[in-house]
């Protein structure tokens, strides 16, 4: 393998920093297996004993959602479709109270494991195992996407086959999960932000500082007609408006940050006057992370 470094291709850095970044990851899992109640427990596995901090499950709030998928993705539709769609950030912050104050307390109020367990209880057993099967179904086709997008570009910079990256990828996040429990999978989120914000950041300096400011860049944005956030248009068939984004972003909010599974677990590891508190600050850490994505868009 070849790393010397070439513009576009890893260096032996690169390739220092990507498997450092398995290795802390892999051991996080480790280190949760083997203190505390050593994962014995349903409650620490699960919930983590109830005694995590808002800030972290916040962060990981935001991290099981804003993947490589967000990262290629939302920067692809903003080169692509203008920047209109930072917009949906004003729809998480009005569906941002509907999550905290109407759904969160039913879940606590029943100390529910499962966001399935309330529609067992008003709905009946044949619709919590419908709906579970549906969502099994849902995470498994995301993940597919999950663990393929982050291979397309790891095959393109180091030359690693895309099988060999999903497996080394799946299998380092698979093992801190499931050996680590709930403690483990909020600490490696924090971990992994951390990096993802960093990262996305030094490209923005470092691209500020080649083209003379962020200043600079905005104002070149705005003369080459690249900015838009006024489009109010009632056309349904227009990609992207406020009524689309606020609407859309809404409802996609409360999909995710209200009665999501994965999410609801997170949020049961807290006591609910702190889960408020952290499904308030995931929009604020996702607009910053939209926000870094559109000013990366500006630079292209």
């Amino acid at each position: 393998m070849d790393t010397e470094h070439n513009d576009g291709a890893f260096g032996t850095w690169d390739y220092v920093v990507l498997s450092l970044m398995l290795i802390i990851s892999a051991s996080i899992g480790v280190y949760y297996r083997f203190t505390g109640g050593k994962q014995k427990t349903t409650q620490e596995y699960l919930h983590g004993d109830k005694d995590l901090s808002v800030i972290p499950v916040a962060v990981s709030l935001m991290a099981s959602f804003m993947s490589a998928i967000t990262i290629l993705g939302v920067s692809t539709e903003n080169y692509t479709f203008g920047t209109q769609f930072i917009v949906i950030n004003f729809g998480y912050g009005i569906a941002t109270p509907f999550a905290a104050y109407c759904f969160l307390p039913v879940f606590f109020k029943m100390q529910a494991t499962s966001a399935y367990q309330y529609l067992e209880i008003r709905f009946g057993a044949t619709t919590r195992l419908c709906t579970s099967l549906a969502f099994s179904l849902q995470m498994v086709l995301y993940m597919g996407i999950v663990l393929y997008a982050p291979a397309i570009a790891l095959e393109a910079v180091t030359g690693i086959s895309k099988t060999v990256a999903i497996l080394s990828v799946g299998i380092v996040c698979t093992f801190y999960s499931t050996i680590g429990g709930m403690k483990a999978v909020v600490v490696t989120d924090v971990f992994q932000s951390l990096l993802m914000f960093a990262a996305v950041f030094l490209v923005i300096i470092k691209g500020a500082i080649d083209v003379g400011g962020l200043g600079e860049i905005w104002r070149i944005a705005k003369e080459g007609g690249r900015l838009e956030f006024d489009n109010i248009s009632p056309d349904p068939t227009v990609r992207h408006t406020w009524w689309s984004l606020i609407l859309g972003g809404g409802f996609t909010y409360c999909s995710l940050y209200a009665v999501n599974q994965t999410q609801v677990q997170r949020l049961l590891t807290l006591r609910l006057g702190s889960a408020k508190i952290s499904v308030c600050l995931v929009v604020k850490l996702a607009s910053t992370h939209f926000a870094q994505l559109e000013y990366i868009i500006l630079l292209a």
